[in-house]
């Protein structure tokens, strides 16, 4: 025969089961600390977004995000193990799986597909052409992109860069020694550049030329998020789950700009808001918008593309081996097609 358990037996049992539940410690998230490609700025608004909105948190991730000091400079720092993930320079990573492949990170998010490498001129310059280079004086922050690469592209462009002088110097110098004539050109990413020129109250439109990179056959990827190989190894879910994340965030801001730039804002209160939305949507229209995503999806990479990106560093650099491009890039971490941009402008 069954007796009901009395109603004040049962309160303190679940009572009890309440209490016991409480004690456990919550889901552990997985930390992960990112370094960025430059100061915090506008175009970097889908990591703050993902990190503001939750949608990190949302996946099980706990991110931390830094700023960097150059597309070239966050490799080695994942690399180092300073970081688990980065934002930067894919060409800077070939280049690092060529000479140390147990150490280089590995590419899971294709953001800036079209190249934005190029070297700048005042307008009146007599440098018309790359080959004009020869004999002057060309600077550009130690860690910019476009220097990285200048050896593949004096190759391919038929310059002979033993009579081409490079000097280094502070990223926020390159637009002011260019203007008084300290440097004949200066190497950079045509966004970065524009919004350096027009702060020092330059009409980048009618006071400078760019000879760009892509203009010359080298058709590179450019910034990709990635990740150290080892944390990719031992957390492949939290690696889905942060490009999963950042996917989300990225779909937004490129539907909606200024609550992106309402994030960049929120990181340095410095910053003029006209300013960075003026270069976030100058980055999608000019880094994000290779054709190629209308078939691919913003995110992914062209293997063909990019096994000849491979080729072009590894040939100009002399490197020592040649990456496949699954070195390079993994795209199993990718969201569906269907869940990625294929256009990176709203009109």
């Amino acid at each position: 025969m069954k007796f009901p358990l009395p109603h004040a037996l049962l309160s303190a049992c679940g009572l009890a089961l309440a209490l016991a539940l409480a004690a456990l410690p919550a889901a552990a998230q997985v930390p992960i600390k990112v370094v960025l490609n430059w100061k915090y700025e506008g175009p970097q608004a889908w990591f703050f977004l993902a990190q503001d909105k939750g949608y990190f948190k949302d996946e099980g991730l706990d991110v931390t995000i830094d700023q960097g000091e150059g597309s070239a400079a966050s490799i080695p720092k994942v690399a180092a193990g300073a970081y688990q993930a980065g934002f930067g320079d894919i060409n800077a990573l070939v280049d690092l799986a060529s000479r140390r492949p147990a150490d280089a990170p590995v590419g899971v998010y294709m953001l800036y597909n079209t190249p934005p490498f190029a070297l700048v001129v005042k307008s009146d310059s007599p440098i018309r052409t790359p080959k004009d280079l020869e004999g002057k004086t060309v600077g550009g922050p130690a860690n910019d992109g476009a220097l990285k690469l200048f050896p593949a592209f004096a190759r391919i462009a038929g310059i002979d860069a033993a009579k081409v002088g490079i000097t280094n110097m502070a990223p926020n110098l390159r637009e002011q020694m260019l203007s008084r004539g300290q440097i004949d050109a200066g190497f950079g990413y045509v966004t970065t550049v524009s919004f350096s020129a027009k702060g020092m109250g330059l009409d980048p439109a009618k006071d400078l030329r760019f000879i760009r990179y892509g203009d010359y056959g080298m058709d590179l990827y450019a910034n990709t998020v990635f990740f150290s190989k080892r944390f990719v190894k031992e957390n492949p879910k939290a690696v889905a789950g942060f490009v999963k994340a950042l996917n989300r965030a990225v779909k937004e801001v490129i539907a909606n700009p200024d609550a992106g730039v309402d994030h960049a804002i929120q990181r340095e209160p410095l910053l003029k808001r006209e300013v960075e939305k003026d270069k976030l949507l100058a980055t999608l229209k000019n880094d994000m918008s290779h054709p190629e995503i209308a078939r691919i999806g913003l995110g992914d990479v062209d293997d063909a593309r990019l096994k000849k990106d491979i080729a072009i560093v590894v040939e100009a650099n002399a490197l020592p081996r040649t990456p496949e491009p699954g070195e390079i890039f993994d795209r199993s971490f990718l969201p569906v097609r269907a869940d990625r941009p294929s256009a990176t402008t709203t009109h």
